[in-house]
């Protein structure tokens, strides 16, 4: 593999949203942040890394203080602290559900009056922060909003957490049918009818179901079930034009997606399916990076014959160690042991290493890039091990 297919460079170069995603545990938000760190230290990009992080492990690793819905600059100060130049801008932002939710349906009620009987419906209030596809559509309504605003250069965005990453490219037509569904007609149907009254007027079919819930759950409880679908439904023209306008976004020659996996069994092969998914739905797979790979310093030759001789000569070399004058190995039988237990994990991993070499070849059909990011001995939690992830990310004949 050549250098130039292992660098994120011309790709975040050259497009206005990147969208990184895969399985869950595979080091995805912080590869997020560490490439839009490394758009504004290397490209001079002004760069928006958006998260839904609930840790908050990643506005720990960028020093922002009251990180959440705004934007917020990183200090450049920090950027340098951490060994690179702050050519560009970054920001960071989080992604609050209920909030963005809050903004969609002051956007697209009809009326002041109805936005506001839906934000103060009980019901809405509840459910808001855990909507169908919730996270998952309101991520890109949030991306849109930020890529109209023409505020950045470069929007990265770390996709939620999902059973199925599928969800996420589903996610728009999922909500327009949702608004304009059987479902939502059905549960408003008395209602429309005849208001509050109709409540009452129910047909035969759904009666059973009518009743139940009205014992189980109370008539309320169904009254704002239905007031608050009646008055979604008001917003369901305006919606269904920009769940389409959100969905082109995702198809459009300025988007890119990235996958992030690691070459585990489970998490390669869910990140192999969402690539073929995406390219067969006509995404544009920009990038696969593979993180907490082994260093290929176990493949060289020179690290094998080092291991063999080792292995060949621990006992004279554990001798000649002894004979130092250090008390920490003045034991030389202790010497040659831990010297074979060297050679021999050298020799184990480098066997691993080999079959994440050859992964790699074979990974290499699907995206133009197959970045690699090596596995780290400590985990990352500031902008000095961002900055590491950004140097393999970008790195450089």
């Amino acid at each position: 593999m050549t250098p130039a297919t292992r660098s994120l460079e011309s790709l975040l170069a050259t497009r206005e949203i990147v969208i990184f995603c895969g399985s869950g545990g595979v080091g995805k938000t912080t590869t997020a942040a560490a490439a839009a760190l490394g758009a504004a230290s290397e490209l001079g990009a002004k760069a928006l890394v958006l998260t839904i992080d609930p840790a908050r492990r990643l506005a720990d690793a960028l020093g922002v203080e009251e990180f959440g819905y705004l934007e917020r600059r990183v200090p450049d100060d920090l950027i340098r602290a951490a060994g690179l130049e702050p050519r560009g801008e970054l920001y960071a932002a989080m992604l609050d559900t209920k909030r963005s939710w809050d903004e969609l349906v002051l956007r697209h009620a009809p009326n002041e009056e109805t936005a506001y009987r839906i934000l103060e419906n009980r019901l809405y209030q509840n459910i808001a922060a855990r909507f169908v596809q919730s996270h998952d559509y309101i991520a890109i309504e949030r991306l849109y909003d930020i890529h109209a605003s023409g505020r950045y250069d470069l929007v990265v965005i770390d996709t939620p957490p999902s059973r199925n990453a599928i969800d996420f490219l589903d996610a728009p037509k999922r909500m327009a049918d949702f608004f304009g569904g059987r479902l939502l007609r059905w549960l408003t149907m008395p209602y429309r009818v005849g208001g509050k009254r109709g409540a009452r007027m129910i047909n035969f079919a759904s009666r059973p179901f009518y009743q139940l819930a009205d014992r189980v759950l109370g008539s309320q409880f169904l009254q704002d079930i239905a007031e608050c679908f009646l008055n979604f439904q008001t917003m369901y023209d305006g919606f269904r034009t920009r769940a389409r306008a959100v969905e082109r976004l995702l198809y459009d020659r300025r988007t890119s997606f990235v996958v992030v996996t690691t070459l585990e069994g489970a998490p390669l092969r869910e990140g192999e399916f969402f690539s073929e998914q995406l390219t067969t739905r006509g995404f544009h797979l920009g990038a696969m990076v593979l993180n907490r790979v082994l260093p290929e310093a176990l493949l060289s030759d020179e690290g094998a014959r080092a291991a063999a001789v080792l292995a060949a000569d621990s006992e004279s070399l554990g001798k000649m160690l002894s004979d130092l004058d250090l008390p920490e190995l003045s034991d030389a039988e202790r010497n040659a042991r831990v010297l074979r237990i060297a050679s021999q994990s050298f020799r184990d991993f480098s066997v691993v290493a080999k079959r994440e070499a050859e992964l790699r070849n074979e990974l290499s059909r699907l995206p133009d890039v197959v970045a690699s990011v090596p596995a780290f001995t400590d985990d990352i939690s500031d902008l000095d091990g961002l900055a590491r992830i950004a140097a393999a990310l970008f790195v450089r004949p």
